[in-house]
């Protein structure tokens, strides 16, 4: 049976963020929660710690050394785990963590827009200073941006990297990282990439972990596997020190790896070591969802930009030539269909909206079905 197979009436029994914000006739296909069932030896995993009663403080390092081992297996990683990694809460409460460890109040954090909102939120939020490189408009990384960024008057200590990135989907090559490695140190500024949708990419995309490349021995890299087996309630994370950089771990703040919970410990855990086939055949589907997304929108909206890219699970679509005064907020309105606004992910792409495709094909019919009848005026 496919992954994402749930029909809407089991979906809207959830009590989870994306089915609880908008009214029950709105379709929700904005915040990164999976449409599917949890893998069932994680369900196997929390079930049995609930039954013995297994509910107190996370202990020792198997969360680790099972991320170790996927990266050793998959991208011929190798991590000196007691050296290397450490436990910590989600992945933005651990790049929040770093930057604590690696800039003060006032210095400046370069980001890419459009990017995930909470990079935004984490830099400002806590009296750090956002510099902006823009990704290209094909939605990759500008390294010309970047560079200018990093020399400019501002002198930015840090910069967040997201691999892959979101909302564009770009899998960053070796070629690219090779060079942000090399600026970084040229300039002096701290790398921290946030890789936790390093298994979402498509069949026969190869993912280069940031931390593998020439000069990626200076960089931080903080993950979870709650984005790929949607355990977004478990909230774990991990923080992972460059061969070059692990004084950083002895300078994080006092309570950064305290902040996991022991179930979350657990079902991560397991994850990583007992559901790797599911997490390859929900790359398969989602591949097929995203060109499911561009023949529907290339049939009912075809002046809506939208070329496949090969990570994540999201889509970025540009709807700036379809009339719409503000694409999300009539989507919304209109249309009765949800997308994360364009504006969340930088100022100028208000026209644009990013689509969660995890989902049922029938959900990604439906939901260009929504678009079109919003731009058409069919309801």
């Amino acid at each position: 049976m496919a992954l994402f197979s749930l029909s809407i009436d089991e979906l809207r029994d959830r009590r989870s963020l994306k089915w609880r914000t908008y009214d029950a006739d709105v379709l929700p296909m904005w915040v990164a929660e999976m449409d599917t069932r949890m893998p069932e030896p994680v369900k196997a995993a929390l079930l049995e710690a609930v039954e013995r009663g297994d509910t107190g403080y996370p202990h020792g390092t198997a969360y680790a050394e099972a991320f170790a081992a996927m990266a050793a297996a998959r991208w011929g990683w190798q991590l000196d785990v007691a050296a290397q990694v450490r436990r910590a809460g989600d992945v933005m409460n651990s790049v929040l963590a770093v930057l604590e460890a690696t800039t003060a109040p006032g210095d400046a954090v370069v980001i890419n827009p459009p990017v995930y909102p909470p990079f935004r939120q984490v830099v400002s939020g806590y009296r750090r200073r956002i510099v902006e490189a823009p990704l290209t408009p094909a939605g990759r990384l500008d390294l010309a941006s970047l560079a200018g960024a990093f020399a400019g008057p501002e002198k930015p200590k840090a910069y967040l990297l997201c691999s892959p990135h979101n909302p564009t989907g770009a899998v960053h090559t070796s070629e690219e990282l090779t060079a942000v490695m090399a600026l970084a140190e040229t300039y002096g500024v701290q790398v921290i990439v946030d890789e936790i949708h390093a298994c979402l990419v498509d069949p026969g995309v190869s993912f280069v972990p940031a931390l593998t490349v020439a000069g990626g021995d200076r960089a931080i890299s903080v993950t979870s596997a709650g984005k790929a087996w949607n355990l977004a309630g478990f909230k774990a994370g991990l923080i992972i020190a460059g061969t070059g950089s692990e004084r950083v771990l002895a300078e994080l703040p006092p309570l950064a790896q305290q902040s996991s919970g022991h179930l979350a410990n657990l079902v991560h855990t397991a994850a990583l070591t007992e559901a790797q086939d599911w997490v390859d055949e929900l790359v398969v589907e989602i591949a097929a969802n995203k060109d499911l997304l561009a023949a529907e929108l290339s049939r009912l909206l075809p002046a809506a930009g939208y070329a496949p890219a090969r990570g994540t699970y999201l889509a970025w679509v540009d709807c700036s030539r379809l009339g719409l005064d503000n694409a999300a907020r009539e989507f919304l309105e209109r249309g009765r269909v949800a997308f994360s606004p364009g504006a969340n992910f930088g100022v100028a792409h208000r026209q644009w909206v990013r689509i969660n495709l995890a989902c049922s094909p029938d959900l990604v019919v439906e939901g260009v079905a929504r678009m079109a009848a919003t731009v058409n005026g069919w309801r």
